[in-house]
This record gives C-alpha cells, sequence and structure tokens, in this order.
C-alpha cells in the first residue's frame, strides 16, 4: 500500500499518528512488548520521530520505551582497546562492532518482565565525553511496556558481499585502511547484529535522498553544536573525516534497505516526506 504526499511537509506529529494508525491493531493485540525498528542515517530525524511516537502511544495507553543504538556504544576505553588489538579506526564510535549488542538483546529481553521487583535499566551515553554515563542516570523501568522503539542509524543493514569490500569508497579507506582490514572486520560484525534484526516486529525506514544530503543535513546539526560551543563538536575538516567511517555502510543503506523495511518514510532535501509505502 502506497501513501503518497508528493511535495508536502509532514510534521513529525502527523507522522507518527499515521505510523501508530498503521500498527495500532498489532500493537494493541500483542502479549508481549511490540518492538519497532526505526532506522535512519545521520541528521534524518529518527529520534526527534521516536520520541513524538512514544509520547502519541501513550496518550493511546500504551505505556512506550525507546532504546537508541547510539546508547549502547561500547565506553571510549574499551575502543581504544580495540584500537590498539584489532585496529586504530575503531577508536571512533559508530560503525558495526562499537557497540555492546549482547546488552541491547538482554534489555528487550527483560522489558517483558519489568516490574519493581525487577527493575530494568540501559546505558545513556554521553557524547560530549564520548563514553557512558554513570549508572545512576541510566533510565529504570518497573513496568513491562506495550511497545518499544528501537532507533539507530542503518539498523536493518545485511552484510555487504565480499566482492563489494575490495575498493575503498573514500580518502579514509585509502589511507588509513589499504589493505581493506577494517572494513572487512566492520562487515564481519554485522553478522551478530542480525539476531537484533530479527528482534523487530516492523522495521520502519526513514530514507534520505542520497549520502550528500546525509552529509549537509549531519553537518548542519555538528555547526548548531558548535554556536553552542558544545563539548567535542567538530570543525567542517573534522566533520568531513568522521563521516567517512559511515559513508560504505550508509550508501549500502539507502540502496538496500527500502526493500527490507515494512514501511518506508521517503524525504527531500529538506525532510519533507514525499512518500510513505507500507510493504
Amino acid at each position: 500500500m502506497s501513501v503518497p504526499r508528493p511535495h508536502t511537509p509532514a510534521p513529525n506529529a502527523s507522522l507518527a499518528n499515521h505510523l501508530l494508525d498503521h500498527y495500532g491493531e498489532r500493537i494493541a493485540r500483542s502479549r508481549r512488548p511490540y518492538i519497532l525498528g526505526l532506522s535512519g542515517l545521520q541528521g534524518s530525524g529518527k529520534s526527534t520521530l521516536a520520541r513524538e511516537m512514544k509520547a502519541q502511544a501513550e496518550a493511546r495507553g500504551w505505556p512506550a520505551e525507546i532504546l537508541s543504538l547510539d546508547d549502547f556504544y561500547y565506553s571510549r576505553a574499551d575502543r581504544e582497546l580495540m584500537a590498539q588489538q584489532i585496529h586504530p579506526l575503531l577508536r571512533t564510535r559508530g560503525v558495526p562492532g562499537t557497540h555492546e549488542i549482547e546488552l541491547l538483546l538482554s534489555v528487550l529481553a527483560a522489558l517483558p518482565h519489568a516490574s519493581e521487583k525487577l527493575p530494568v535499566s540501559w546505558p545513556r551515553f554521553d557524547k560530549g565525553r564520548d563514553t557512558r554515563t554513570p549508572p545512576s542516570r541510566w533510565p529504570r523501568v518497573t513496568r513491562a511496556p506495550k511497545m518499544v522503539i528501537v532507533e539507530g542509524w542503518a539498523l536493518g543493514i545485511r552484510p555487504q558481499l565480499q566482492a563489494a569490500l575490495e575498493e575503498p569508497v573514500n580518502a579514509l579507506e585509502r589511507v588509513e585502511d589499504p589493505d581493506g582490514n577494517w572494513r572487512h572486520w566492520v562487515n564481519k560484525q554485522l553478522r551478530g547484529y542480525q539476531p537484533l534484526w530479527r528482534k523487530f516486529d516492523a522495521l520502519i525506514v526513514l530514507q534520505a535522498p542520497g549520502w550528500e544530503v546525509v552529509r549537509r543535513w549531519r553537518g548542519e546539526t555538528e555547526q548548531g553544536l558548535l554556536t553552542r560551543r558544545a563539548p567535542l563538536a567538530m570543525d567542517a575538516t573534522a566533520m568531513a573525516r568522521f563521516l567517512q567511517h559511515f559513508e560504505r555502510l550508509s550508501r549500502h543503506a539507502l540502496t538496500t534497505l527500502p526493500a527490507l523495511a515494512d514501511s518506508c518514510v521517503e524525504y527531500d532535501d529538506d525532510r519533507h516526506v514525499t512518500g510513505l509505502t507500507h510493504a
């Protein structure tokens, strides 16, 4: 079923309402928390949409929780060890292999049983400090949710074919991964993410027009952080290098995820919804 919205801005409230209407019957009758995967590349607005969906779900009487893939990054110290033992590029968070997927899976397994006697908590990642916050600041849930939104970049993506890994896609890969060890290792780690993808009852993909637009969106976000003088905000040169860590799998996601999605939201260059398709 396709619901075209040509060139019409769709506020997050309207989009969230439509998606909850579409999945509402399934959420309502599910005997366990209904798990929605919300996948979008950097700057696509997935976190904002997830918060709006949570608020609207709870207004409908469905307790809801959001788990962000970003909160399950390994700590800076852990990634430093990975950089020394596996590859220096793993010092930078983001790619598959830099998330503690087993911990996220254990949280999903515990949430259906959450209670005052069995509270469930999970990490919060402080991007300004590039490490996890103290456990005292982690969320703590004491009732089972009706819906769980798992949001993150490129959720649902599958490993690339080996042949696709041979040629570097940018200067970072050519100069800092000339033998391809890093990208082959990252691709292999994606296999360990597939059990998480299989937990999703439905996958919603926020589809950007292309990689160059994603770069612009992410740059706009960083410029806002620079203006506010946020800790560890990156200038244009640092941002360009940072994004090269994501380019390979972002391009792969752009070409493969729509076909894997249960719902695909298409955006134009200014994040206006131009199409919404349900499988």
